[in-house]
């Protein structure tokens, strides 16, 4: 199931953490091995990408785009309609299991970047915001 890998002590006192991306749920924003700058007790809104306790296995910890707030909490969707494990699978997630908001995203190179173009390229889009402005998430959109 596609989740997280926790940093150092999960989750903690400091108001902002680094996660690993472990899965494919948030395909085409995160990809599985990318890094994200969490914010520890920042305000929702409806389009941002939250880090939130599963609400059957409240040990495991997803990454899902908040796509509007319900009665009972929010309805969260993965960006990959293929991966499942959303609340079209466990319905409305309690606000209290929602923990932090992404901020940023760091992709690490891939091994086959070697050449002066392939990091160029790499370098233009290694580094990212995550916002509701920004999404590319075809799924929110179609809302």
């Amino acid at each position: 199931m596609p989740g997280l890998r926790q940093g150092r002590g999960w989750p903690t006192r400091a108001r902002f953490q680094v996660v690993e991306v472990t899965g494919p749920s948030m395909v085409p924003t995160l990809y599985h091995g990318d890094w994200l700058l969490v914010q520890f007790g920042a305000p929702v809104r409806p389009g941002d990408v939250v880090i939130l306790r599963h609400p059957f296995q409240q040990d495991l910890l997803v990454v899902k785009r908040a796509a509007e707030r319900r009665r009972g909490g929010w309805w969260v969707l993965g960006d990959n309609t293929f991966a499942g494990g959303d609340s079209t699978d466990y319905g409305t997630v309690p606000e209290e299991l929602v923990l932090a908001r992404v901020r940023a995203r760091y992709r690490p190179p891939k091994r086959d970047q070697r050449t002066v173009f392939g990091r160029l390229g790499w370098a233009a889009s290694a580094l990212r915001l995550v916002s509701a402005d920004r999404s590319v998430s075809r799924r929110l959109r179609a809302r």
